[in-house]
């Protein structure tokens, strides 16, 4: 790499890599692994820069790499990684509701299968044009619609779940 690419690589990472970070957070739901997911996109990015260069596309390469590799890693995950049962832990209410909630949906992100989940994050969190999420995520629109309809039905049921569980706690506090 030359000396101008090193600068434009720094600039992009510079500029980049707080929204790679909260973007891979929000697809894993773990610091450690959304910033081995962000090291390894840039990574995989740096590779190919000076191709990247000739075409104005760089931010959704680099999106689609970030997906394609959170998807690839949920389906080599070994059987002797799977997560067990979650455990139930009941959390005092406090006045910091928000707190909560964005726990909750971190929690409810979590259970989406990859792909479902990368499209929620992708068309609603990076608010993605559903054109652009399929081009991220290498599929057609209406599997685009499919996905974030089923995520979203997904984090509406748990979402009324834990009301209820959240009302049934205070009845019986």
């Amino acid at each position: 790499m030359h000396d101008r690419e090193d600068k434009e690589v720094t600039a992009f990472v510079r500029a980049r890599y707080g929204a790679l970070l909260r973007t891979a957070y929000l697809l894993c739901g773990d610091r450690g692994k959304a910033e081995d997911l962000v090291q390894t996109t840039l990574a995989k990015t740096v590779v190919v820069w000076p191709r990247l260069q000739r075409s104005e596309g760089v931010d959704h390469y680099v999106r689609r790499i970030l997906v394609n590799t959170f998807v690839t890693w949920r389906r080599r995950r070994s059987w002797w990684e799977q997560p067990l049962g979650r455990l139930m832990e009941s959390q005092a209410r406090d006045e910091y509701v928000g707190v909560e909630q964005r726990d909750l949906l971190r929690r409810a992100l979590d259970g989406l299968p990859a792909r479902q989940r990368a499209a929620v994050v992708l068309r609603f969190y990076e608010d993605l044009s559903e054109q652009d999420t399929a081009h991220v995520l290498g599929c057609s629109v209406g599997t685009v619609k499919s996905l974030s309809s089923r995520g979203l039905q997904t984090l509406r049921k748990q979402w009324v779940e834990a009301d209820a569980a959240a009302d049934q706690e205070v009845r019986y506090a």
